[in-house]
């Protein structure tokens, strides 16, 4: 059996009707759903990699959202050295048309470790653009892989200064800043008292600190006095 014909099987093997109509619920537009978890995404994607992965990462046809998320998946697994690891991750990062798929991939980038203050700039040109799926990979990176002693100021800086009108850039940007505040109340709390934010992206920030089981309840409090009236 064929590499890409076992990938076929194992999808369709693992293809759930009510998990599709539950991922299509929560990644509207997205039609194009097998309905597979990302356990047995993982499975697969492991498999691949010891196989022909580059063959399957340049010539497998994504006809399905999960066909691309496993070649994400495929890439956060590779371990070559690190300059053939970010060109696969420039090139995937094109593919990139949803959430589901950017966190995923975003999340599993444990090469980044190796070299952060590359990766770093090499985020900077997706944090500066106008599309909304390259500021969400671009901050969903920061989110998972910077938001430490060495880079919080930083981050701090290009999350309060990005602007987006698009929704998915936006609940990206809440979250990292939702995450920066867990890590670091005392200098992200600011930084939420005074910015530039929309109001959307402030609020939805706020919410999502409020929504932690890390942030005292004191704490909750006196964010909920920081949210915007609409």
């Amino acid at each position: 059996m064929g590499l890409f014909t076992f990938v076929k099987n194992e999808l369709n093997k693992y293809s759930e009707l009510k998990y599709k109509k539950f991922s299509s619920s929560l990644i509207p537009g997205t039609c194009n759903i097998l309905g597979v978890r990302i356990p047995n995404l993982r499975k697969i994607a492991k498999i691949i990699t010891q196989d022909d992965w580059q063959k399957f990462l340049n010539d497998y046809k994504e006809d399905f959202m999960e066909e691309t998320m496993l070649k994400g998946l495929v890439i956060t697994y590779l371990k070559e050295d690190f300059d053939t690891m970010l060109e696969l991750v420039s090139d995937f990062s094109g593919k990139i048309n949803n959430w589901a798929v950017c966190d995923t991939f975003c999340m599993g980038l444990k090469f980044v470790n190796k070299n952060k203050a590359i990766v770093f700039d090499f985020l900077q040109p997706y944090l500066k653009s106008k599309k909304e799926y390259k500021i969400r990979f671009g901050v969903v990176a920061l989110l998972a892989h910077f938001i430490d002693d060495d880079y919080i100021d930083k981050v701090l800086e290009i999350l309060f200064n990005l602007k987006s009108d698009d929704y998915y850039a936006q609940m990206g940007i809440a979250w990292a800043i939702s995450v920066c505040y867990v890590k670091y109340p005392l200098k992200t709390l600011p930084y939420i008292e005074n910015n530039t934010l929309d109001d959307f992206t402030h609020n939805k920030a706020i919410s999502k600190i409020i929504e932690s089981y890390r942030v005292s309840k004191e704490d909750k409090n006196k964010l909920r006095f920081l949210k915007r009236c609409k």
